[in-house]
């Protein structure tokens, strides 16, 4: 057997391993904290692919993509100058849930943050795959690839995305490959058991792709995106162009039907899928056993990019043999006689328990080694880039010999996110929805940058410039907020408030009591010729701010009470088992979880509140 050959590749500060949305926002924090930094990837050609959906946002991602760019990430500030289209998402319900969804171009997307890393000091890529950890004494030293290359370093974050062992599937044929033809990364897992990660298998899929050209959009309903809305980073004064419409289809009881009859044929319920896939992101084979009286399910067309035909059908994720998937789509208005350029499939990968990774996303085992995204066990683009970003930070602190960045649930989405991955673990593909924020009345996308860029610049990783640009935009909020409590003389607003059914008051309103009372500021605005000279984002902060008053109020006393159990702190080395009171299966997720404080023992499934309270008094007592 010929000796392995080992050489010195690079000498860096820390490694990124992956260069999907969680990566290139790992290296991206590094580097521009001053880490020599080196990203590792399998092909320079698939850096932030966007291998399933073409878009950056949605109900809670556009959150995450806004708090990322507070914090000074990259997502918001590519996915606005590749979008082909903007739309806020809710606007109908409450400023709690309102989201931003880009449709992205996704080739054009991939170029313009390939672009972005390689122009970033303190950044080298490599194309090559990581094949072990290198690890001494539990403190990581460096990562080898397959070509025997040694990057000496003392941090790595692992953002593998669903590339460990990945196997694609539709049908009966099951092929080792990563995402859309990628090769799969099939050494590192090894390595990853041998230091101690537990390891699973999840899966995701993704729909087939349709030549547009031979979609017969007559018999779709178009959908345009939105104008008068704000754009993704607060680096951006204007919303992106809207280029490309998208359109919107149904299944019908013919395509049920298709499916129903070749169940037999699905991998997903035959016996050849095993792995656990998303809840919330369900293929079209799901969703017909699961709601049998449905007569039809949403689909959406959507453009894969400028300089492509290929449109992508949402809503029809499938891994059903290619002559069912022809029947499928077919049988679907205006998709008759439309042309497959690639068909749908489903993947299998490799992820680990997060149970086993501490809130800075670095592993318990092993000093120096951090994961983040689909690695994780999370699903989609932003969750991964949202744990890139803070991987790659803590990360830098750590090597700076600074404290950690933890962001509470309070505080961000992202602190949702990690917390509910550290705390709960997950036993399925997790995705971030707005119902999974407890305190989301006051983590609203419109105020990522007030919660947040202060924070970001404390780290090192918000620039000058972005610093000086929020301190301008909550200057014009304060002084618009001192604006609207301004009251006006009684014969300037009596005859406007009996517009809308209100009595003449017995002394002057403020422009705030007129929006507490439900009328609209487009009016209060064109009425009296005022606030026009402010920008749409600060209009509607201030907005919310006043009319949402008591709710945001009572929010906030939440948070405060919450805080006091964030506040006391239980020791590293706490031996669960000693601690007379508690139960049986509290004290193993104790012992298993190891929580940082009281708040996170509490959210532990399977601690009660009697166990918190236990613990309370044994820390009394110490």
């Amino acid at each position: 057997m010929e000796q392995e050959i080992t050489f010195l590749e690079y000498a860096a500060d820390a490694v990124v391993v992956g260069a999907g949305h969680a990566g290139c926002e790992a290296a991206l924090a590094l580097a521009r904290t001053g880490q020599n930094t080196a990203l590792l990837t399998l092909n320079l050609d698939s850096i932030a692919f966007l291998p399933c959906n073409p878009s950056i946002g949605g109900t809670a991602k556009g959150h995450l993509v806004r708090e990322i760019d507070a914090l000074g990430g990259e997502m918001g500030i590519v996915a606005d100058k590749t979008a082909l289209q903007i739309r806020m998402l809710n606007v109908g319900k409450g400023a709690a849930v309102q989201s931003l969804r880009a449709q992205s171009d996704k080739n054009a997307y991939h170029r313009e943050m390939k672009q972005v890393l390689e122009n970033t000091p303190n950044l080298r890529i490599i194309q090559a795959e990581a094949a072990e950890i290198l690890v001494e004494d539990n403190k990581c030293v460096g990562v080898k690839t397959t070509y025997g290359g040694v990057i000496s370093c003392k941090a790595v974050i692992l953002c593998t995305g669903v590339y460990l062992n990945g196997e694609t599937i539709t049908g009966n044929v099951v092929q080792k490959s990563g995402p859309n033809g990628f090769a799969p990364a099939n050494h590192l897992t090894e390595s990853l058991i041998n230091i101690g990660f537990n390891v699973r298998r999840f899966k995701t899929g993704t729909p087939a792709r349709l030549d547009g050209r031979t979609i017969d959009y007559s018999k779709c309903e178009i959908q345009n995106g939105d104008t008068d809305i704000y754009p993704f980073s607060f680096m951006h004064d204007n919303p992106p162009e809207n280029k490309m419409p998208c359109y919107l289809t149904y299944t019908n009881l013919e395509t049920h039907g298709v499916i129903m009859e070749n169940l037999d044929r699905s991998p997903l319920y035959n016996g050849v899928i095993q792995s656990t896939g998303p809840r919330y992101c369900p293929s079209i084979e799901t969703k017909v056993v699961r709601f049998k009286d449905k007569e039809r399910h949403q689909i959406f067309l959507e453009p894969e990019g400028a300089d492509t035909l290929e449109v992508y059908v949402q809503g029809m994720s499938t891994s059903m043999p290619h002559d069912v998937q022809r029947k499928m789509y077919a049988s679907v208005a205006g998709l008759e006689k439309a042309d497959i350029m690639r068909y749908g499939y489903a993947i299998e990968y490799d992820c680990i328990d997060t149970l086993d990774v501490l809130p800075t996303l670095e592993f318990k085992k092993v000093e120096g080694v951090y994961t983040a995204g689909q690695i994780n066990g999370t699903s989609g683009y932003e969750e991964a880039a949202a744990q890139g970003l803070m991987a790659g930070l803590n990360a830098s602190l750590k090597l700076r010999g600074l404290p950690p960045f933890i962001l509470r649930r309070d505080e961000a989405y992202i602190g949702v996110l990690i917390d509910d991955l550290v705390t709960k673990g997950t036993d399925e593909p997790y995705r971030m929805m707005t119902s999974r924020a407890e305190h989301r009345i006051c983590l609203r996308q419109d105020n990522a940058d007030f919660r947040l860029t202060e924070k970001g610049y404390a780290c090192g990783l918000v620039t000058e410039a972005r610093l000086a640009r929020y301190q301008a935009r909550k200057a014009k909020y304060e002084e618009l907020l001192e604006k609207m409590r301004t009251r006006l003389p009684l014969k300037e607003v009596a005859p406007f408030l009996q517009k809308y059914g209100y009595d003449q008051p017995s002394s002057g309103v403020s422009y705030a009591d007129m929006l507490k009372r439900s009328i609209p500021l487009k009016d209060i605005m064109e009425h009296f010729d005022v606030f026009k000279e402010y920008g749409k984002d600060v209009i509607e902060t201030a907005e919310i701010t006043v009319r949402y008053e008591g709710y945001l109020k009572q929010g906030l006393e939440m948070i405060e009470r919450a805080k006091k159990l964030e506040d006391k702190a239980l020791p590293e080395d706490i031996d669960y088992d000693t601690i007379a009171g508690l139960r049986l299966e509290a004290r193993e997720k104790l012992n298993r979880v190891r929580p940082m404080n009281l708040g996170q023992a509490g959210r532990i499934s399977g601690v009660n509140p009697a166990d918190v309270s236990v613990l309370m008094v044994w820390l009394a007592t110490r």
